[in-house]
């Protein structure tokens, strides 16, 4: 497990020590900050990855254990049978509503394009099959809610969503297996006024993340 930051961390690094560049920042100016969370290569060429200001120039290794404190208690579970190219931004959902855990269900190998990256902050656990996954999910006594337009499914607008669950989705076009169907502890669809027939399957993915937002995480 990666070492925690030490306590009480700066939010962002001084503004006069950093140049501020088209692709995020660049070297540090000034004398160089000791603390053991920042990365010395970043400091001294510059950090243009994707992260939140306060995470310029830290090691991979403690942004995760800093994110670690913090992250919800929701999951996230993708079938992953066809190498589907929005699984990637579902990861990417799951780490910016910080979830706990990505779950891949099916091929071990996923199309990351969409991450970003952003699968090196989050945990994530491979499963080989429905069933193996579906026994995880029961032992750790997490309800399984299926996000699918299928008949039996409720509308997720008034859908109460316990603090600890796995919202499962499925490929773009089949959606969901009928085995994880019936893993399932409840399905919701989210409700839609338009021709089309379904949501974009990453589009109803953070939909489904941002609804559990709403009715569990603390603001402000």
């Amino acid at each position: 497990m990666p070492t925690e930051p030490p306590a009480d961390p700066p939010a962002d690094p001084p503004a006069p020590s950093v140049e501020l560049t088209t692709y995020g920042v660049g070297p540090w100016k000034g004398p160089m900050p000791t603390e053991p969370f920042y990365d010395p290569a970043l400091l001294e060429k510059g950090d243009s990855r994707n992260v939140v200001d306060r995470y310029r120039y830290w090691t991979m290794e403690a942004i995760v254990a800093d994110l670690d404190l913090t992250r919800h208690p929701f999951h996230v579970a993708i079938e992953n049978w066809q190498h589907d190219m929005n699984i990637g931004s579902i990861v990417r959902s799951a780490n910016a509503f910080g979830a706990d855990t990505v779950h891949i269900i099916g091929r071990k190998r996923w199309n990351k394009r969409g991450a970003m990256v952003t699968d090196r902050y989050q945990h994530v656990m491979y499963h080989p099959d429905v069933s193996s996954f579906a026994l995880w999910a029961a032992d750790a006594s997490l309800p399984v809610i299926a996000v699918d337009n299928v008949p039996g499914s409720v509308i997720i607008e008034t859908f109460e969503f316990a603090p600890a669950c796995i919202l499962l989705f499925g490929q773009e076009g089949p959606g969901l297996s009928e085995e994880a169907i019936t893993c399932a502890t409840s399905i919701v669809e989210i409700s839609q006024f338009g021709s089309t027939r379904s949501l974009n399957a990453s589009a109803a993915a953070a939909v489904a993340m941002h609804s559990w937002v709403v009715q569990h995480a603390t603001f402000g």
